[in-house]
Order: structure tokens, then C-alpha cells, then sequence
């Protein structure tokens, strides 16, 4: 069987808007606006879900 790409890039997606998130949750903090910061890590923990269900959708049981 061949194996699908797709979702290792959307992994990949998912992990680079994680990066960047985290980075802008820190920059926000830095300078004291807190409720930036609140979204910013309110969004890097709606996506670890995303990236879970990529995850199991991606992975051949019948491997």
C-alpha cells in the first residue's frame, strides 16, 4: 500500500501554527497584554485536538 503525504503535511501545518502561537503568546506576555495572551494559548489548546484527529486519521490500523 502506498502511504498518504497529506496529513504528515498537515501535521506539519498544525506544528507551525503552534510555533507560532506560543511565540506571540510569549511576545504578549512580555509586554504585558494579558488578554492576548489568554487567546494565543486558548488557540494552541484548541489545536492539539486538530492535530490528534489528523493523527489517528493519518495512521493505517491494518498496516
Amino acid at each position: 500500500m502506498k502511504r498518504s503525504y497529506v496529513p504528515v503535511g498537515l501535521l506539519l501545518a498544525v506544528l507551525m501554527l503552534n510555533i507560532i502561537f506560543t511565540q506571540w503568546m510569549v511576545h504578549q506576555y512580555f509586554y504585558q497584554h494579558y488578554t492576548n495572551t489568554i487567546i494565543a494559548a486558548v488557540i494552541n489548546v484548541i489545536l492539539f485536538p486538530i492535530a490528534f484527529l489528523i493523527y489517528k486519521k493519518g495512521v493505517n490500523i491494518h498496516d
